[in-house]
């Protein structure tokens, strides 16, 4: 009986997504990778590039280096403006997709942010109640 091994391969790779900010090209990327259906990946760094890869690396004085843990960038930009929001008792108007299409609109405060669970609860100004999503809920937010 002859038993059919499977060889393992690794390919360093470099790929280039524009995008307005990094933390959502990098979502866009792990998106990708994780419809690819790969036995596994590492993401292990980042720079800020642009147009072409080589052209703009040739280009480039200096590269400034961005951080690409999952966990603790993925959501980096929107919390640090909810902690703005906090901060600051800001008026926002969030947009957030509840799931089967399910969509809503809210004019709130933001009253704490749980960055552990990636939780935020809110302060509805119209129905005085409070409320609580995770961040993968909140599609967008604009400060009123």
């Amino acid at each position: 009986m002859t038993l059919n091994k499977q060889n393992s391969f690794l390919y360093n790779v470099e790929i280039l997504i524009e995008n307005e900010h990094h933390a959502i090209a990098l979502q866009q990327l792990i998106e990708q990778l994780n419809k690819a259906n790969f036995l596994d990946y590492k993401i292990t760094s980042g720079i800020e590039l642009g147009d072409v890869i080589a052209a703009r690396k040739a280009k480039a004085k200096t590269t400034k280096p961005i951080a690409v843990t999952v966990e603790s960038n993925e959501y980096e930009l929107g919390l640090e403006a909810f902690r703005q929001c906090k901060d600051h008792n800001k008026l926002v108007r969030l947009i957030v997709n509840r799931g089967l299409g399910i969509k809503l609109s809210i004019p709130c405060r933001v009253i704490n942010i749980d960055e552990t669970d990636q939780i935020v609860t809110i302060y509805h100004v119209d129905e005085k109640q409070v409320y609580t999503f995770r961040l993968n809920e909140i599609e967008d937010f604009i400060e009123v």
